[in-house]
């Protein structure tokens, strides 16, 4: 009967729990300073941990946790500018999925 039930909306909530980690994990930062990530704060180009290096290992890591594909032409400045951006653009994702 389980199959039967529709699969779990992906919220804001959760998205924004697991991306939060991605990052500790990914970047080696610390949980707390994670944490205090807003809309508005600065990834690349604001984080050093956050080089062109880091980016492939974020976005497959990404990927991986919250079953997207990410294909190459949708990586911009942009959606690395701020923690909103990555934000919007994975809860965007999510929901295409």
């Amino acid at each position: 009967m389980a199959s039967d039930l529709p699969a779990p909306t992906a919220t804001a909530e959760d998205t924004d729990l697991i991306l939060r980690q991605v990052l500790a994990d990914v970047l080696g930062l610390p949980a707390e300073r994670v944490a205090e990530f807003d809309e508005d704060s600065g990834l690349f180009g604001h984080l050093p941990e956050l080089d062109s290096m880091a980016v492939a290992t974020l976005l497959t890591e990404i990927e991986d946790r919250l079953d997207i594909v990410i294909e190459d032409d949708e990586v911009d400045g942009e959606m690395l500018e701020t923690y909103g951006g990555l934000h919007t653009f994975v809860m965007t994702k999510r929901s295409d999925g």
